[in-house]
């Protein structure tokens, strides 16, 4: 069995999407004729934590864990508050941040290069350098976010003769939230430059959604392949469906993930129709940023509003299936096109109606149409989003809300697993 080793920062305990992608591929790999060997730190700062999922741990998998300096443990001493927003990825909007909010993000953007994890590099490398010899082991994979761990992955390959691949859940200096960092211009030149030495060095590049491998083609001649994040087949068993007329969102919803369309339209149903009213229930679930509530709130929804906070990945699964309707939101901007969240495999595996709404050519509605899971609407449609509601909500009442969706399997975990081996097989 081809031994490969994953390095990556998100493994259990860990919460949120961040960690599903590679927990379930180290589910799979066996089957493939691949033995994951996983290299995580020992003492993380997760933003989020999730017990339940040590127990999706594959039985007999090796993980070795290596302590991390974390300058997010010194930042909590000032502001724990600040700090967990800003290392989930929750960054208020320019003019409503504080000083102390300020001066976070000046010091994360330019003095933490590629990000805060940079301090687990050198020390990785050199007991990565030492096992990988010893254990005979010549592939390896770092994912990212953080970006850092592609810089361990950098270095071996420059004393290895190792074959490296690197993942790419998001993308890197055209992610959204790097205008929010308040990058200085050698900040920026410096990120550029470690983006494209990686780019340039790595014998196999993965990203997870095909925007994001445009991106990477106009910086790269090196060979890149799609890999999409996916759902368990397993986890498609049957629930009774919610009784209220659920709006359902899964997940983080940050300030500029607020479609104030949505609510516009929400409420002007709910004014003109009081069975609406009455029947409407909007589920967020995961974090949510006190700007998307507060504007909830200003367009009288909130006797309709039900926060959730963070639940378990079982809970998210079974809330997925029993809501008659689910959200999909991302930022309206360019470099969100090639966002695709984890959560709308989840979504396709939940097989009810998705109402998507986000960037102009996004990625995402290619892949809702392919498999006909629901609808995509950008910030501002507003006519057609009230038409889907409403046709939604008879629809509803008539206890007929579903959908026919098909060509979900290929993104299955186990189908994209199989992909994932050939290409490590590959010679």
């Amino acid at each position: 069995m081809k031994k490969v080793l994953i390095i990556t920062y998100y493994w259990p305990p860990a919460g949120g999407p961040g960690v599903q992608r590679w927990l379930k591929f180290s589910k799979y790999l066996r089957d493939f004729g691949i033995d994951p060997i996983i290299y995580t730190p020992e003492n993380p700062n997760f933003p989020i934590q999730d017990e339940s999922l040590l127990n999706e741990v594959p039985v007999g998998i090796t993980v070795i864990k290596k302590p991390i300096f974390e300058p997010y443990f010194f930042a909590k001493l000032f502001s724990k508050k600040q700090t967990s927003k800003i290392s989930s990825g929750i960054i208020e909007e320019a003019n409503k941040q504080g000083m102390l909010q300020k001066l976070f993000l000046y010091i994360r953007g330019n003095f933490f290069i590629p990000d805060a994890r940079k301090f687990w590099v050198k020390s990785s490398v050199k007991f990565l350098k030492q096992y990988l010899l010893e254990n005979a082991i010549d592939t390896i994979i770092t994912t990212g976010p953080p970006h850092s761990l592609h810089l361990i992955g950098l270095e071996l390959k420059k004393t290895l003769p190792i074959k490296w691949m690197t993942d790419f859940r998001d993308p890197w200096t055209e992610i959204g939230y790097h205008k929010k960092l308040k990058l200085s211009a050698s900040a920026k030149t410096k990120h550029i430059k470690l983006e494209t030495e990686v780019l340039t060095s790595a014998d196999q590049i993965i990203t997870t959604s095909f925007k994001t491998k445009e991106e990477f083609s106009r910086k790269t001649s090196k060979p890149i392949r799609v890999i999409t994040n996916g759902f368990d087949s397993e986890l498609s068993e049957n629930v009774l469906l919610d009784s209220k007329f659920t709006l359902s969102h899964i997940g983080s919803l940050l300030s500029e993930r607020n479609p104030e369309n949505l609510w516009k339209v929400l409420k002007e149903i709910n004014t003109e129709n009081e069975d609406f009213a009455h029947d409407l229930q909007l589920n967020l679930v995961g974090t949510v940023s006190q700007a998307v509530v507060n504007s909830i709130k200003a367009y009288d929804l909130e006797d309709n509003l039900m926060l959730k906070g963070y639940v378990t990945h079982k809970e998210a699964n079974h809330l997925q299936r029993s809501s008659q309707v689910l959200l999909l939101i991302e930022i309206d901007s360019e470099e969100t096109k090639g966002i695709i969240p984890g959560k709308l495999f989840e979504y396709l595996a939940a097989k009810r109606p998705i109402i998507a709404i986000g960037p102009k050519d996004w990625d995402v509605n290619g892949i809702l149409k392919e498999t006909s899971s629901g609808n995509y609407f950008t910030y501002k449609d507003h006519d057609n989003l009230k038409s889907k509601i409403l046709t939604s909500y008879l629809e509803y009442k008539l206890d007929n809300l579903k959908i026919d969706s098909h060509n979900i399997e290929k993104y299955s975990r186990r189908n994209l697993t199989q992909d994932l081996a050939n290409l490590l097989k590959a010679e």
